[in-house]
């Protein structure tokens, strides 16, 4: 039994091992509190202004384009030169339009929706190039003994601060009648991961012995993902479940008509799927045991698929926050074993770039899912939008594990074993003078 306990507690071994990946793990907590409170805020704000749906919606259509574009040229420098210098640059562009967004709302109570838009965009792109950076950087300064283990507790910071942060921003929104202290608080919150970013050591990528042009590094990048099934499935059925199951779009417009909840409420649906996800995390000791990662993850998309579904049913708030944590329980489970098969089937000197792809599907699939959700919920409404997002995300994962089956037949033991015997072969071409040393 205390064998059992062990291997479900939360694995802190990659904390004490490594000094660069706790700095990193202290600034997330700080900085992704005031992108959560930032997330609540933008909807919410638009909403308020617009009484639109439907440009809500809109929101993740001015995100997207960005996101891509930074994602695939921050993944091509990633790979490039030392990644903390782009990791910065990435803090330094949030705080910037942070302090844009909370000038602009103190200025105005009504400001221009499409400058908020704009705004938006541009922050989505700095937030995914803190992204693909965070991503290439941390197997470096974990090792392969303490990679699962590590990336479980990573994703357990962002799933906890994804609790406080909506909770905080929804709070606050209500006590200060708006929502410019929000952004505020967003852009003093990336001091943490900035300083970070200065304070780890070098962090150059392994093996690159000539850069090829930036079009080129991302055509290989783009290439290795595709040609790789199992990676490939495994972004695909990520996208399935956001685009078709990810209703945060609405969660504004279902607490102010639908619950009648108020911005407080719009925090508390924020905050039920990050609820869920960390209590998935905080027992992240079985994932060093766990072989068929794969299997993991198709089963925990269809949970997730399902308990959004059965969230367009309901008409009580306390019963969406409770179908809403056992999605993210599901989506906190996937998350984990998605990391550890991306990380685990790609070399060294292609990190950054599937990093960027990886980055890419997190961070674009949600936004895809904002638009989808607040074009169904115009025509439809918010409740059935909810449903038949989450039917589609079921029959999503069907289409998926029959065009990705390696997807099912992933073993992670097997792709450690050789990750770790590729980078005792790179260690030996070092040591004997045929490969640069980063």
């Amino acid at each position: 039994m205390i064998r059992l306990l062990k291997g479900l507690a939360l694995d802190l071994t990659a904390i004490r091992a490594s000094r660069d990946f706790r700095l990193m793990s202290i600034g997330q907590v700080a900085s992704s509190l005031g992108s959560q409170a930032a997330m609540v805020a933008l909807p919410f704000q638009i909403y308020v202004i617009s009484h639109s749906a439907a440009l809500v919606g809109l929101l993740g259509a001015f995100e997207l384009g960005p996101m891509v574009v930074v994602s695939l040229v921050g993944g091509a420098l990633a790979d490039r030169r030392d990644r903390r210098p782009v990791l910065a640059a990435a803090q330094v562009g949030v705080m910037v339009v942070a302090a844009l967004l909370f000038i602009l709302s103190l200025a105005d109570h009504r400001p221009p929706v499409i400058a908020i838009l704009a705004l938006g965009g541009i922050l989505a792109g700095c937030i995914a190039l803190a992204n693909v950076a965070t991503m290439a950087i941390v197997p470096g300064v974990l090792g392969t003994e303490n990679l699962r283990s590590g990336l479980a507790f990573n994703y357990g910071v962002a799933q906890a601060s994804g609790i406080i942060g909506p909770g905080v921003g929804g709070l606050l929104i209500a006590a200060l009648g708006g929502v410019s202290w929000i952004y505020a608080l967003d852009a003093v919150s990336c001091v943490g991961m900035l300083a970070a970013a200065l304070a780890i050591g070098p962090q150059p990528p392994l093996g690159v012995e000539h850069h090829p042009p930036v079009l080129d590094s991302i055509k290989e990048g783009l290439k290795f993902v595709a040609a790789t099934k199992a990676l490939a499935g495994s972004f695909v059925i990520d996208i399935n479940a956001m685009m078709f199951g990810m209703p945060r779009a609405l969660f504004a417009v279902l607490s102010l008509t639908v619950y009648h909840a108020g911005a407080s409420g719009t925090g508390l649906l924020y905050s039920a799927i990050a609820v869920g996800g960390t209590l998935s995390v905080l027992g992240s000791g079985w994932v060093q045991n766990v072989n068929r990662l794969g299997r993991v993850t198709i089963a925990m998309v269809l949970i997730w698929g399902i308990s959004i579904g059965a969230a367009g049913l309901v008409r009580s708030i306390a019963l969406a926050a409770i179908l809403l944590a056992i999605a993210g329980m599901a989506d906190g489970l996937s998350a984990v074993c998605r990391a550890t098969i991306s990380q685990t089937l790609t070399p060294a000197r292609l990190r950054g770039r599937m990093s960027s792809v990886f980055s890419l599907v997190v961070t674009s699939g949600p936004r895809l899912g904002d638009m989808e959700s607040g074009l169904v919920a115009g025509l439809v409404g918010a409740l059935n939008s909810v449903l038949i997002g989450g039917i589609g995300c079921v029959v999503g994962v069907g289409v998926t594990v029959l065009a990705f089956p390696q997807l099912a037949a992933y073993e992670a033991d097997t792709a450690i074993e050789l990750m770790r015997a590729e980078d005792a072969a790179h260690l030996a071409e070092v040591t004997a003078g045929n490969l640069p040393a980063g």
